[in-house]
C-alpha cells in the first residue's frame, strides 16, 4: 500500500464544462464539498474557508455538522481550464489549538479525462509521507475516507444541478 498518495476516480455523467465548474468555481465546489470560501479560486492565491455542511447529502451533512465553522486555508496551485485544478492544504488539520502553518502541505489534484459514459474525474492527494509522524497515518486514513465521500457528493451535486 502506498502511504504517500491516495487516488479516487469516478465517471460523472455530465459535460466537461459542468464538471469543470463544479471543481473550479469556489461556490460550486463549496456546495458539494461542504465549505464556504472567502473568495474565488485564483492560481497562486491563498484562500480561507470554513466548514459548512454539504447541501447535497443529508447523511454526510450530519457527519460534517460537528465541524461547522472550523476554518482552514488552501493555496490554489494550478488552474488549467477544462483539464486540471490543484491546491495545497494541511490535511486533517482539526485541532484548533495546534498551529499547522509550519507543517508541510499535501497536494490535491483534480484531473478531468474523457470516458465513454461521461467525464472521468481523478482526485489524487500526495505528500502524506512528509507530514509529522504523529499525524501522518490519521491524516491519510481520514482523507482516504473523506475523498470517497466527496466523489459521491460531486456526483450527487451534478445530478441535482441538471
Amino acid at each position: 500500500m502506498n502511504s504517500d498518495r491516495l487516488e479516487k476516480r469516478i465517471v460523472l455523467k455530465a459535460t466537461r464544462e459542468r464538471v469543470w465548474n463544479a471543481i473550479s468555481d469556489s461556490r460550486s465546489f463549496g456546495a458539494w464539498f461542504g465549505v464556504e470560501f472567502d473568495g474565488p479560486f485564483e492560481e497562486g492565491s491563498w484562500l480561507a474557508g470554513r466548514i459548512v455542511p454539504t447541501t447535497v447529502d443529508p447523511v454526510v451533512a450530519t457527519l460534517q455538522e460537528p465541524a461547522r465553522g472550523m476554518r482552514f486555508s488552501l493555496l490554489v496551485e494550478r488552474v488549467e481550464p477544462m483539464k486540471r485544478f490543484s491546491f495545497r492544504w494541511h490535511p486533517f488539520a482539526i485541532d484548533p489549538g495546534h498551529d499547522y502553518a509550519t507543517e508541510p502541505t499535501t497536494l490535491v489534484v483534480f484531473e478531468l479525462g474523457d470516458a465513454p459514459d461521461g467525464i472521468a474525474l481523478t482526485i489524487t492527494e500526495s505528500g502524506f509521507d512528509a507530514l509529522p509522524i504523529a499525524r501522518r497515518k490519521q491524516a491519510f486514513e481520514a482523507n482516504e475516507t473523506g475523498w470517497a465521500h466527496q466523489t459521491r457528493l460531486i456526483e450527487k451535486y451534478l445530478v441535482r444541478e441538471e
